[in-house]
């Protein structure tokens, strides 16, 4: 489904559509390919992202008393010293690979703050978190994707499990000691769905934060009146990341399976279809946008799918739009202009994430 008001449909229809990943034609897959890794299988069914009702609204509920949009506000001095921080290197005049020098290391250390984990573990939790990520978002049959996926499901479970146990006993004031606490009408997590879910919100979080900086940085470039004008009224940094979102949001589709006949986009779905709901297409569908190739920072209204719709919006969405508003604001206050050197941007090849590989990039500092 390309169209914007197909998408949204099918976001938002959780009875005829499933988002569970381990039933239906998706389980079969699965199957096939994990007949060792059984516990790996039982560790990603505990994420929120793959489950439906009523084990996503209990998960989702219980998360949300901790993961506020008060408690991810609390997070803006922070991000915004951590910004400073990256930006400063970035002074030299000399190219600098933006994903590996700011890009990455911006949204794995502000996630690894917020859910507590020691700082001296970040390295490892990046490395860990790309293993992870590789295996949900997937080139293709990569090989020994399962096989990298259980090692690093193990390392994240080593150095989660641990926290967990610490804040069951001393809470802090942080997202694990949050869900460990959390209880919504006498529900509460388990251990596992806890660590489950920690590394989930580890490998999601800086992946499409990531992408969304990235991929930002790279439009600017193609649109320095853009540039510009951020640079002229700061103030413009919420909807330039809205519109970044829009024109080249980190995540190109997500799919779902059809769990009894209907109709959507004029296609008759058999139980058991699959469904890909292609967000990028949505937000360039110019039944639902003005001019959807231009770049615009000042585009408002701006309802864009970038983050999906209905209950499975993406539960970081706040949280990636706090790093993006602050790196943008910084950014185009202390250069005057960005240069990408890279003469062709080369994306990584998967039907779900929309990231760069590499981006090389000159800034020219005021």
């Amino acid at each position: 489904m390309t169209g914007y008001a197909d998408v949204v449909a099918g976001f938002r229809d959780h009875r005829r559509l499933s988002s569970d990943r381990f039933r239906g034609p998706f389980a079969r897959d699965i199957g096939q390919s994990t007949t060792r890794y059984e516990e790996l299988v039982e560790f990603m069914r505990k994420w929120m992202f793959s489950t439906d009702r009523p084990t996503h609204t209990r998960l989702r509920s219980l998360v949300n008393t901790a993961f506020t949009p008060r408690s991810v506000e609390q997070l803006r001095p922070r991000i915004r010293e951590l910004v400073r921080s990256l930006g400063e290197p970035l002074r030299g005049g000399h190219v600098v690979d933006f994903m590996t020098e700011f890009a990455f290391t911006l949204p794995i250390v502000v996630i690894s703050e917020y859910l507590g984990l020691p700082p001296e573990s970040r390295h490892e939790v990046r490395r860990l978190s790309e293993d992870l990520g590789a295996l949900i978002f997937v080139q293709g049959n990569t090989a020994d994707r399962f096989a990298n996926g259980e090692r690093a499901m193990n390392g994240l479970v080593e150095l989660i499990r641990p926290v967990v146990r610490a804040r069951a006993r001393e809470p802090r004031d942080d997202l694990i000691s949050g869900m460990v606490h959390s209880d919504v009408d006498g529900e509460s997590f388990t251990e596992e769905e806890v660590i489950s879910n920690a590394a989930l919100m580890v490998f999601a979080g800086h992946e499409t934060t990531m992408n969304l900086l990235a991929n930002g940085i790279l439009a600017f470039d193609r649109s320095p009146e853009q540039w510009r004008l951020l640079q002229a009224d700061p103030a413009l940094a919420r909807t330039a990341t809205e519109e970044v979102l829009r024109l080249a949001g980190p995540i190109k589709a997500l799919a779902r399976w059809v769990r009894e006949p209907f109709e959507l986009g004029g296609r008759q779905l058999k139980k058991g279809d699959r469904v890909l709901l292609v967000q990028h297409a949505a937000n360039h569908d110019p039944a639902a946008f003005a001019d959807p190739e231009r770049f615009d920072i000042r585009r408002w209204p701006n309802k864009h799918v970038a983050f999906g719709s209905g209950i499975h919006t993406c539960l970081g969405a706040p949280l990636s739009r706090l790093e993006a508003q602050e790196a943008f604001t910084y950014l185009a206050a202390e250069f005057r202009s960005i240069e990408v050197v890279s003469s062709d941007p080369r994306y990584v090849p998967t039907v779900v994430s929309h990231g760069l590989r590499e981006l090389s990039v000159r800034f020219h500092a005021r």
